[in-house]
């Protein structure tokens, strides 16, 4: 019942409210009525998609990309209205100053989100006794976006020095999804390594699909570890309770070896710091449209970057694309190109 009403609140606050007040600035404005009849509306095409899980492109398309533009449109009707009642500007400047900002902010925060950035990052300890390359993506998102989006970031992949490749959830989010959705993996002549993300549950058939991901090379970590390249692997899926996330990682870690562990959301983070000198988490998106950044950093504390505590690390990716709206505003796709060396 909460679900539903926060549920409800958001199609008010995100798709209905920023419109009203603009109608009201124009002097059309909205009766409680046809705001109750649009609010509902939109709450029942947006229920039915969440429920239903449908693949329908254009209830997909209304959900994504109207959550996207009215969370831009929310962000930038609030300070215009703190500005409405000290009256400095009329409501038609008040107008044009919202529509100024927001459709320039939407046009920059799609083609950012076309862009794919390379990151790197060195880690130093003495259990690593050669030098590993590796690559780390998450969230990649195939069905939100378009199985083609993976040439572009195979392409960026394959041009790296690297040993293996692991995926850190979120590769998939759709029941319409194929496995030759991810054919471009293939190119891929390198170990592949994948945990679950909370996506790969959301799909109908889900146990099915994940037992595709085999045919294109990707070796799935549930709740396990294997030693690769000097290093102790561990990878744990995102459908058990934090607490049993925790306990495999007590269970799974190795002294004496540089422990290696990726889990999709970096909640466990302090409890399991001790046990993994590298953590590796995506989830958050680093709130992909700003300020969401600070909305995710309440739930998650270490919401994107790089952490320290004692000599082990934690590295909170803000995903290899988007999730839902085609934008990113304040946050960028990433790969991460990780090399670890002895200290």
């Amino acid at each position: 019942m909460i679900s539903l009403i926060i549920l409800f609140v958001i199609s008010y606050l995100i798709f209905i409210f920023p419109f009203d007040i603009l109608s009201s600035w124009l002097d059309n404005p909205s009766n409680l009525y046809e705001t109750l009849f649009a609010t509902s509306a939109v709450f029942s095409v947006c229920l039915y998609y969440f429920r239903s899980k449908s693949t329908n492109k254009i209830i997909k398309f209304f959900v994504h990309e109207g959550f996207g533009i009215g969370t831009v449109s929310f962000f930038i009707i609030l300070p215009l209205i703190v500005i409405s009642y000290f009256q400095i500007l009329i409501n038609y400047q008040l107008v044009i100053i919202f529509f100024s900002i927001q459709i320039p902010a939407i046009i920059y925060g799609y083609m950012n989100s076309k862009k794919l950035k390379i990151k790197r990052l060195l880690i130093e300890s003495n259990l690593i006794n050669k030098s590993i390359n590796f690559v780390f993506i998450s969230d990649v998102h195939i069905g939100s976006n378009h199985p083609s989006s993976l040439k572009k970031l195979i392409s960026k992949i394959n041009s790296l020095d690297f040993n293996f490749l692991v995926i850190g959830g979120d590769l998939i989010d759709s029941s319409a999804f194929q496995i030759n959705d991810l054919y471009e993996l293939k190119k891929i002549k390198k170990p592949i390594f994948f945990v679950t993300g909370n996506h790969e549950y959301y799909i109908q058939n889900h146990k099915e699909h994940l037992q595709d991901l085999k045919s294109v090379g990707i070796k799935i970590l549930e709740n396990e570890s294997l030693q690769l390249d000097g290093i102790n692997l561990i990878g744990l899926s995102d459908n058990i309770t934090n607490k049993s996330k925790i306990e495999y990682v007590e269970k799974l870690s190795q002294k004496d070896l540089f422990n290696l562990l990726i889990v999709h959301k970096p909640s466990i983070w302090k409890k399991v710091s001790n046990n993994a000198n590298l953590m590796l988490s995506g989830h958050t998106h680093n709130g992909q449209i700003f300020p969401f950044n600070f909305v995710v950093k309440l739930q998650f504390p270490q919401n994107y970057g790089l952490y320290k505590k004692m000599n082990n690390y934690l590295y909170v990716s803000s995903g290899s694309a988007t999730w839902g709206p085609k934008m990113r505003i304040g946050s960028n796709n990433e790969i991460i190109h990780l090399r670890l060396k002895n200290q």
